[in-house]
């Protein structure tokens, strides 16, 4: 018999056994109505898997393969070691020749955070020399960092950044998070974005853990070039944004969408 939760979604679900409907692709169903109709709002979290396997009736694989549907359409987030929750509203991101994270996110009612993971030299592999017009091997000062928005992972970047001119940026990096700050103590008070590629790919287990996110939904990847204003290479970045979390909007130079 059939376990009913008067709390969780699902509960008035009972699964037709035999009919030719998957037992996963009826709790998925159930889920979904459930989200669609409010009463598992935006942000909230799902029963974990061993109680919904528990409601239904079902293993734990059953449940994790409808959950998994769900993640893939963007309906909910699987963040690991936390659980499942619904997918809240997606951030628009607008990419452009003065692209400001904490202004980004500032202009759309949110709070901006900036998490540095970590800063070390590293060699020029010959991509990001060619892109700040380095020779191969040359030392860049690398620095990785988590970007949220109202305490939810959206961005996280790798950024490359000129040496020895930018040598100094480490302590106000660590201090304050920010990358303009940063900049800024260093004597670069305004810089522009040159050119971004976009591609979307599978992210590593780093990345996937960093972003709260399954391995299996892949994120979009922003390459880019930021330049100082007399049009210097400072900054050659990585960035992988949450897809379910993030909408891409690219500007042109006067600010429009395109």
């Amino acid at each position: 018999m059939t376990q009913s939760f008067p709390n969780d979604p699902g509960r008035d679900a009972a699964l037709a056994r035999g009919e030719g409907v998957s037992l996963w692709r009826q709790i998925a169903q159930s889920l979904e109505r459930a989200i669609a109709e409010g009463s598992s709002p935006p942000g909230s979290r799902l029963p974990t898997e061993a109680a919904l396997a528990a409601q239904h009736g079902v293993n734990r694989h059953t449940v994790r393969r409808a959950l998994d549907s769900l993640a893939l359409r963007g309906l909910i987030r699987i963040e690991q070691g936390r659980g499942s929750f619904v997918a809240e509203d997606v951030v628009d991101y607008r990419l452009g020749p003065r692209t400001r994270f904490s202004e980004v996110i500032r202009a759309q009612n949110r709070e901006p955070e900036g998490r540095i993971l970590w800063v070390r030299e590293i060699p020029a592999e010959p991509a990001i020399a060619e892109a700040l017009r380095l020779r191969p091997g040359r030392p860049v000062l690398a620095v990785e960092r988590l970007g949220l928005a109202d305490g939810r992972p959206v961005v996280v970047g790798r950024h490359h950044f000129v040496l020895p001119r930018l040598a100094g940026m480490e302590a106000p990096l660590q201090q304050t998070g920010s990358i303009t700050a940063a900049l800024k103590a260093c004597g670069i008070p305004d810089y522009r974005r040159v050119w971004t590629r976009l591609t979307a790919a599978l992210p590593t287990p780093e990345e996937a853990e960093a972003l709260q996110q399954a391995r299996t939904r892949p994120v979009m990847v922003a390459e880019a070039l930021n330049a100082d204003s007399e049009g210097r290479p400072i900054d050659y970045t990585l960035s992988r944004y949450a897809a379910g979390r993030v909408q891409i909007v690219i500007e042109d130079g006067a600010g429009h969408e395109t």
